[in-house]
């Protein structure tokens, strides 16, 4: 069932653990409303992905995710011929004298012959209902964008051979983008979109919350103080939600119930993931950055 308001989506959301604010509520409410895919763009670690996963989990639908990467093409993300099958099937009609050559071709380029990949599998009249998740658009090539627009507009695929397929159910459809390059107007127009930013930290210490109940709250306070400074430092790569939780599993593996300076600086490989970074962090006055913290998380 989709939700009937913004409130039942942040709920449905948070049901499962996510903890959106209102204008991310308010856009995954009007994709499930209006049955519009949604482009959710921000900064890796953000938790875009995630938005899928957690759909998926709270409309009880099966996920279905493409991974794009720099030559993704038509046969690994939307269908392709089993062509090993076809030639047996060739094979075996040539004893055949009752078989012409057209129903020989309608024969192999029936549905038992074609291959489903993510993007046919998710309109599949056939199965289930899915939330599609198109992840990290930005690392295919431009022209893999073509490829979705039928899919984006009219939720159906079209294969020359063999006709159109068009989903009985609309999936919910979720792309993501760490906007490493920017992604076509003509896709943009097709979709409902919302920026995923870095996390405040009120909804940063909810998440941590959520997603790790067994951190002391005071450990919590001042991780998520000590993340929010460092992501206003000049480092290459900024600290994830994804990130803070790592360290914050971490830290409490390490028997920690308070930040220390000691224990900040052997941990630094698990929030920051660039050599660069870690030795500019232990280079300046981490010691003020974790006192700067404690009084942070005490006024928080």
């Amino acid at each position: 069932m989709i939700p009937n308001s913004v409130s039942d989506t942040a709920s449905l959301l948070a049901d499962q653990g996510y903890v959106a604010d209102r204008a991310l509520a308010t856009t995954v409410h009007l994709a499930l409303a209006m049955q519009r895919p949604l482009l959710l763009e921000g900064e890796p670690g953000t938790g875009k992905t995630e938005i899928a996963k957690v759909l998926a989990a709270g409309l009880n639908r099966r996920l279905v995710r493409l991974q794009c990467y720099d030559g993704l093409d038509l046969a690994a993300a939307a269908y392709e011929w089993d062509h090993a099958r076809q030639l047996m099937a060739i094979r075996l009609a040539e004893g055949d004298r009752t078989q012409d050559s057209d129903t020989l071709q309608r024969n192999i380029y029936s549905r038992n012959f074609l291959l489903a990949r993510p993007l046919l599998s998710a309109i599949d009249p056939d199965l289930s209902p899915a939330v599609l998740l198109i992840d990290e658009l930005d690392r295919a090539d431009e022209p893999f964008e073509a490829f979705l627009l039928e899919l984006l507009a009219d939720f159906q695929i079209s294969v020359p051979e063999y006709g159109t397929i068009k989903a009985k159910t609309k999936p919910v459809v979720v792309l993501t983008s760490n906007r490493t390059r920017e992604v076509h107007d003509a896709i943009r127009r097709r979709c409902l979109y919302q920026w995923v930013d870095y996390p405040t930290a009120a909804r940063e210490r909810a998440i941590l919350h959520n997603k790790a109940p067994g951190i002391p709250e005071k450990l919590a306070a001042e991780i998520v103080a000590f993340v929010q400074s460092m992501r206003r430092a000049d480092i290459f790569k900024l600290p994830g939600v994804a990130e803070t939780l790592d360290w914050a599993a971490a830290l409490t593996a390490l028997d920690q119930e308070e930040l220390a300076p000691g224990a900040v600086e052997d941990t630094l490989g698990v929030l920051l993931k660039y050599q660069d970074d870690i030795a500019a962090m232990k280079g300046a006055d981490l010691a003020k950055y974790v006192s700067d913290a404690k009084a942070a998380a005490r006024a928080a």
